[in-house]
């Protein structure tokens, strides 16, 4: 047997009817023919003399020598069996960065109790439910602009809980940021997350003024939305809730906003709730896997795994059928760049968490993402005493794929960055250690992506 240093190098795979290659060193994606494709599935590892003598057992000789040249010739190219394990010293992978972005938590409290908030209904298990003071948010951006270097682009976005019921100070906030545009020649792109209940006239003409992007919180038909996320008071919202999304959609023309929603084990047909949605008039839609403890009744687990599947095979024909006969819409997780997209150190890093992106809690207390927001022992300063804890952020600079025991022969590594490193601490309890379960679900919508993405570019 062939050595198997280098396995999962060239991933074959078959999505939407087509059989694809990806050769993951140098991103290049191909549809082979079937010899072909047979010859790539052995080509990691089995040596040249074991795969011509495997495939000669079912195709043409001459037919297996052309194909073995030309697959030769393409690595001689470059397009092919490239080299995919990259050291820290290949890209001169340079430890902590500047901090360009920002979760600002303007809420820990919230106006709907939904059952699987990571945040604990708002309060982020600190039991105790605050709103950000305009003080503590200018400090925030002070502290984000003094951590940011030379970088003059900068990312805030404005979340909870709730970041509504906090509206006020949403808006001093961003005006103080836009002064520290002038003063420090920087340029602040703010965004905001809601779950849509407190829209309205006044707030959507700000919104869209202020707001580069807006993400409203719809989980899709109206009886998966209410069993999981019920006003205060435990009664439907929905009604409310989609009315407002739709007018704030229309007021921004279809334009920078997402509707963003969860599916949980109680809709496993989901690609109902994604096409309701599109039906409702959205187009720009991403839904999400909960992510949550197996004891949870509403948890996925990996014995969901092969009806998900499915569903995702489902959706992704039905997803190509209608963009291509007039009823277009985007589903997040199935747009995908091959030709461009962000360079190779941004796609070993991800979202950059604890290092170029932090969350700041309300009470002005710093931690690596919104998601370890509450948990004391990633605590990594406080914007109100300029403090930052920089070993923690080299921690998390390193923490790329290149070091991820997990990632290293994964073909998706490029695409994931890794996964999510708070779900790998949840589940895990190691930010190193991606949760598997996620892989799968990662590894399956991106097959379907690249299929869709060459099928809907086959004539360009």
């Amino acid at each position: 047997m062939f050595n198997k240093r280098r396995l999962n190098l060239i991933h074959c795979f078959e999505a939407l009817g087509n059989k694809i290659a990806l050769d993951v060193g140098s991103g290049s994606i191909f549809l082979p023919d079937d010899l072909a494709f047979d010859a790539l599935k052995l080509w990691d590892t089995h040596s040249q003399e074991e795969i011509k003598n495997i495939l000669e057992k079912e195709y043409d000789k001459t037919l297996v020598a052309e194909t073995l040249d030309e697959l030769n010739e393409m690595k001689a190219k470059g397009l092919i069996d490239v080299n995919h394990n990259y050291t820290d010293e290949d890209l001169k992978m340079e430890g902590p960065s500047v901090v360009k972005a920002m979760c600002l938590l303007v809420a820990h409290d919230c106006n709907m109790r939904c059952k699987y908030c990571f945040a604990d209904t708002g309060e982020f298990h600190m039991k105790n439910r605050i709103l950000i003071s305009y003080e503590t948010g200018k400090a925030a951006l002070d502290w984000l602009v003094k951590k940011s270097g030379n970088r003059r682009f900068l990312e805030v976005d404005f979340f909870g809980g709730e970041p509504l019921m906090n509206f006020e100070n949403v808006k001093k906030i961003v005006a103080y940021g836009r002064d520290l545009e002038k003063k420090y020649d920087k340029k602040f792109k703010f965004t905001i997350t809601t779950n849509g209940l407190a829209i309205n006239d006044e707030n959507i003409a700000y919104m869209n003024k202020e707001m580069d992007n807006v993400v409203i919180s719809i989980d899709g038909r109206k009886d998966v939305h209410d069993k999981m996320r019920p006003g205060v008071n435990q009664k439907s919202c929905y009604d409310v809730v989609l009315k407002n999304a739709k007018k704030l959609v229309e007021a921004r023309k279809q334009q920078q906003y997402y509707i963003r929603g969860t599916y949980t084990k109680y809709n496993l047909d989901f690609a109902n709730d994604i096409l309701y949605l599109a039906d409702e008039g959205f187009e720009q839609i991403s839904i999400e896997p909960v992510v949550a403890p197996e004891t949870e009744s509403y948890a996925l687990t990996e014995a969901d795994f092969p009806v998900m599947e499915k569903e995702y095979d489902r959706l992704a024909h039905m997803y190509m059928d209608r963009r291509k006969n007039g009823k277009w819409f985007s589903f997040f997780h199935y747009n995908i760049d091959l030709t461009g997209g962000p360079c190779l150190k941004k796609r070993l890093n991800g979202c950059g968490v604890g290092n170029e992106y932090v969350a700041v809690a309300a009470d002005g207390d710093i931690y690596p993402c919104h998601q370890f927001v509450g948990k004391e022992e990633y605590k990594m300063g406080s914007v109100l005493n300029n403090t930052f804890n920089t070993d923690m952020q080299a921690v998390f600079a390193n923490n790329n794929v290149l070091h991820k025991e997990k990632c290293k022969n994964c073909w998706a590594k490029f695409y994931c960055a890794g996964g999510c490193t708070a779900n790998a601490y949840n589940f895990n309890k190691n930010i190193s250690e991606p949760h598997d379960f996620e892989c799968m679900v990662e590894k399956k919508r991106l097959e379907n992506a690249i299929a869709i993405y060459i099928m809907e570019n086959a004539n360009k």
